[in-house]
């Protein structure tokens, strides 16, 4: 699975130190993290469909989440102080290289009226995040024995700061931008 890891070291790396202009070659942007958030919603209070999205969350990503909960109280959204609101976790190193790979590959393809991600999903950090709102496209999920339908957000966090040579970067790992 270090497919996508081997492709940037050995390809990717050095097109971009070029195309870019750039004089050594770890000033190319790299992949440091991905970061998988997921909200829990109504299922928060239900302990078997929390298990069991931890589960599926787990299966898709290769770790397991851990529990964000709420640090204050907020009546609007009846959630006291201490509520699991979320689950979330970091990939780095293999698990992260082998998500991408398949979250490109794979997951992008099965979304339902794909038309191309957003190019202007970056923040003013240059890290780029996409939402999915169902995670049964995962090859991972058999629709038939979920329990429910939850979305996620995917962060990848970038080594450099600029905007373009993060989209070039995306773009030759083989996200697929709206023109």
């Amino acid at each position: 699975m270090e497919r996508l890891n081997e492709k940037y070291k050995k390809e990717i790396a050095p097109k971009l130190k070029t195309e870019l202009g750039l004089k050594n070659v770890m000033e190319v942007p790299r992949v440091k993290k991905v970061a998988v958030n997921a909200g829990v919603g109504a299922i928060k209070d239900n302990k078997d469909l929390l298990e069991s999205f931890t589960a599926e969350l787990t299966e898709l990503t290769g770790q397991k989440p851990y529990i964000r909960r709420s640090k204050v109280a907020e009546a609007g959204f009846k959630i006291k102080k201490g509520d699991i609101i979320g689950l979330a976790l970091t990939l780095r190193g293999a698990k992260m290289w082998a998500f991408l790979d398949k979250f490109v590959n794979i997951v992008l393809p099965r979304v339902r009226d794909f038309r191309g991600l957003n190019p202007e999903s970056f923040d003013g950090s240059g890290n780029y995040s996409v939402g999915v709102r169902e995670h049964v496209i995962f090859p991972e999920i058999n629709p038939n024995t979920v329990k429910g339908i939850r979305s996620l957000q995917v962060s990848v966090v970038t080594s450099s700061e600029d905007v373009e040579r993060n989209k070039a970067l995306l773009t030759a790992l083989g996200f697929p931008f709206k023109k």
